[in-house]
């Protein structure tokens, strides 16, 4: 069953506790530390926009890419309502296409667990490296194993709210470490409820393996932290923030 189809037309208004504009905040924060204050920036697994208008109205001229269109529908009314020149695109993060290089690549918002093997995530993060400006800078998140097998895994969580109730069914795998989110929504259309089913994968990675797959990308790990605590990552973190930059390529 595809994700994020019915399930895009209520997800900011289940996201809505979401502390977008502190993730905005760190996002910036940390790429100023690299003198990138301006300039083009991809947000990668952009979703409904929210993050990417955030940094168009912080001064950077954005592409959002997404591989559900679903989602990105909503993001164009996001734009059409504020104005903001951003540059959608409906492609897949493991062999997408842009017309030329950015100074950041940013991805919030767990959207790499949906990456289920490795070799998927190192055909991404091989992309990322090859649009990114020399020395630029990839800054992510992602959940951590720890997280779906301690915290979310094989839990139900339920919320009604009057106009929108939704049911989350997690399922741990400990042999693959992929959570199975089994979600089912009812959303009121006049005076009834639509109810509709979506099943959602997402893989836990440790920091060691995400290392790992960095280094084999062909790009340099340059630092992680815990990105609730902005502190240390610790065995108990559950996100994590990573930033790795483009290799500086030595003249022939």
């Amino acid at each position: 069953m595809e994700a994020y189809t019915g399930f895009a037309g209520v997800y900011d208004l289940l996201m809505d506790e979401t502390p977008y504009r502190q993730w905005c905040e760190n996002v910036v924060h940390e790429l100023e530390k690299y003198g990138i204050c301006d300039g083009l920036l991809l947000d990668l697994g952009c979703g409904t926009g929210t993050m990417t208008e955030l940094l168009a109205a912080r001064g950077f001229d954005m592409i959002g890419l997404d591989c559900s269109e679903e989602m990105l529908n909503i993001a164009f009314d996001k734009r059409a309502q504020s104005g903001q020149d951003i540059l959608y695109l409906n492609q897949d993060m493991r062999c997408f296409e842009l017309y030329g290089t950015v100074r950041a690549v940013v991805s919030v918002c767990d959207s790499l667990n949906y990456l289920l093997e490795e070799e998927d995530l190192v055909s991404c993060f091989r992309l990322v490296s090859n649009y990114l400006d020399p020395a630029g800078i990839f800054f992510f998140d992602f959940n951590t194993r720890y997280k779906y097998e301690t915290v979310i895994g094989d839990s139900v969580i339920a919320e009604n709210r009057e106009d929108c109730s939704f049911i989350w069914e997690n399922y741990f795998d400990p042999g693959d470490g992929i959570n199975e989110y089994d979600l089912t929504v009812f959303v009121k259309k006049q005076e009834l409820f639509e109810r509709f089913q979506e099943v959602h994968f997402q893989r836990g990675y440790t920091l060691e393996e995400i290392k790992s797959l960095i280094v084999r990308s062909g790009l340099s790990f340059v630092r992680a932290f815990d990105a609730d605590t902005l502190g240390e990552v610790t065995a108990q973190s559950e996100r994590i923030y990573c930033v790795a930059q483009e290799k500086i390529k030595k003249k022939g």
